[in-house]
């Protein structure tokens, strides 16, 4: 029989539920508006040998405050264990007596010392946990001992909550490891690093622009193409990275600083002023499918590092997702609802147009599965900042082999790269230009989805004699120009020392190599021909259009 206690339980719990969740297509813009995703992800170390000062107890501390500011504030979240902490009794009893209406308790995949030779395999890191890509991640075992690892962790998480996690997630993760964990063990998210150049030995560059994507399976960063090459699990992109920023710190390959919403970087989620600006334009911004951020930090930090900034955050989110612009979930639930919603990797944009500040720049990114492209509008000149095309045939170095260095990279493929191709003189791009190459002038850019699906952006010339209009579709790119005299046309301009990619350059197609990877860019209409080391494109009856499908 259904008892009272039982029906007051039952009672208090679908309140709790009814709460922290939020409408996933209402909001002010009424039924049918593409969600606002937050992920609160939290992932928790057991040690930190880089700090005498952060101690297990410090670091423990900061989960027990993380929690207890998610729960003033109804906010669901998901706590992602690093082996070492899963197996401390601390961190079981704290985790395991959450409410599971309201957290999610994951994996995070970096790999300390007690994982490591619990599986059998040697230690060779210079700390229990050491940050190393040699040492501390998948990449520094081969797909066997891979194998092993992934079966002691969940055998022990097991042991713990009784079942598998079912997100698992790491600053970068391999595909054999990806696919291992879904097939075996059934995890439905992952996450990985934003995009970043050298932090913390790490560089990500050119993929799919924060958002999610369904990885190739032989390339975990690398978007695939179809339903047959793809690892069927979302891999999310973390950090809430500034998507105006973060891209041109250490412009010209140099190591990138940090602009995110993280709670500890002054330039980002510590700002209150940033943190606004972050998240109006994130709910506010076309977006196509869907927007997302992930909120929170690792406990390395501390909780004397992150606590302001958080405090400023969670309240703000709480209230945004309570007035419908946000739905804010566990990572796992954005992942099931991602695998139920598109049976490949959708397009999305973000599109970031309110001011911060005195800063009136813009921009504009737009994902598919074949490329990612950004626009910047500065002071009337529109640039082209990045384009990078997908492949999932592009096999990972990390796939069958492990590294013996304690840095690894992985890259996508360029056909615009602001960053490596730029300099503190030359801000590298395909730029709209008059006959003499002069950038052209225009009016603030308008954004809009057409009937179609496409991300379009329209302008004027500020003389007022021209229309632009930009648009994006899954698989191919169009500028057009009206009312200009067809001597314009768009043009790449790099620093002088950028190594760049282009093998040869025919009125028709781009051939290219990058890594040892060959690849072909062809135009439908409109003509590429050579410019210094790169290209210019001649538009063909005041438009170019470009085929990024690969087809």
């Amino acid at each position: 029989m259904f008892s009272d206690r039982c029906f007051i339980s039952f009672a208090l719990a679908l309140a709790t539920a009814l709460l922290i969740s939020s409408p996933r297509c209402e909001g002010v813009e009424g039924a049918g508006r593409a969600p606002r995703i937050v992920n609160i992800v939290n992932f928790i170390r057991l040690l930190e040998p880089r700090d005498e000062s952060v101690t297990e107890e410090v670091l423990y501390q900061t989960v027990v405050k993380q929690i207890e500011l998610m729960q003033r504030h109804n906010l669901p979240g998901t706590f992602l264990l690093q082996y070492d902490a899963l197996t401390d009794e601390r961190y079981q009893h704290l985790l395991s007596k959450l409410p599971t209406e309201q957290f999610e308790i994951g994996g995070w995949w970096e790999l300390p010392q007690p994982l490591v030779e619990k599986a059998g395999l040697k230690w060779r890191g210079r700390f229990p946990w050491d940050w190393h890509a040699n040492v501390g991640f998948a990449s520094g075992y081969t797909p066997a001992e891979r194998e092993k690892l992934a079966d002691v962790y969940m055998k022990d998480f097991y042991a713990v909550f009784g079942r598998y996690p079912k997100s698992v997630a790491s600053w970068f993760i391999d595909a054999h490891t990806l696919a291992y964990l879904h097939e075996k063990y059934g995890i439905v998210a992952s996450a990985n690093c934003k995009d970043q150049i050298g932090t913390d030995g790490y560089t990500l560059w050119g993929g799919y622009w924060n958002q999610a994507y369904y990885p190739s399976k032989l390339n975990a960063y690398m978007p695939a193409q179809t339903a047959a090459g793809q690892i069927p699990v979302p891999v999310f992109r973390m950090l809430g990275s500034d998507p105006l920023r973060q891209y041109d710190t250490g412009v010209g390959g140099g190591l990138q600083g940090v602009i995110t919403l993280e709670p500890i970087y002054n330039e980002g989620g510590r700002d209150p002023a940033w943190v606004d600006w972050f998240l109006n334009n994130l709910a506010n911004g076309e977006c196509l499918a869907f927007n997302y951020t992930q909120a929170g930090q690792e406990n390395s930090f501390t909780w004397d590092r992150m606590a302001a900034g958080l405090e400023d955050q969670f309240p703000k989110i709480a209230a945004m997702r309570d007035q419908g612009e946000l739905t804010v979930e566990t990572l796992a639930a954005s992942g099931e609802w991602f695998r139920k919603s598109f049976p490949v990797t959708p397009a999305t944009a973000m599109t970031f147009t309110a001011p911060l500040g005195d800063d009136h720049r813009q921009t504009f990114w737009y994902n598919s599965r074949f490329y990612r492209v950004n626009f910047v509008w500065d002071r009337g000149v529109l640039r082209l900042r990045d384009l990078h095309l997908f492949d999932e045939s592009v096999e990972s170095d990390i796939l069958r082999d492990k590294v013996d260095k304690s840095a690894v990279e992985f890259f996508t493929l360029p056909l615009v790269d602001g960053n490596f191709w730029g300099s503190r003189g030359q801000q590298a791009g395909l730029y709209p230009t008059d006959a003499e190459g002069n950038p052209l002038r225009f009016s603030t850019p308008q954004v809009s989805q057409t009937e179609t699906g496409a991300y379009q952006l329209t302008s004027t010339t500020q003389s007022g004699d021209g229309e632009l209009i930009v648009t994006l579709e899954e698989s191919r790119l169009s500028i057009k120009l009206r009312g200009l005299p067809a001597q314009w046309k768009v043009t790449l301009m790099t620093a002088q020392a950028a190594l760049l990619p282009f093998d040869r350059v025919t009125e028709n197609a781009l051939e290219c190599t990058f890594r040892n990877a060959p690849y072909r860019v062809e135009t439908l209409e409109g003509s590429f021909s050579p410019h210094g080391c790169g290209f210019l494109l001649q538009p063909e009856d005041g438009r170019v259009v470009l085929n990024l499908g690969g087809q």
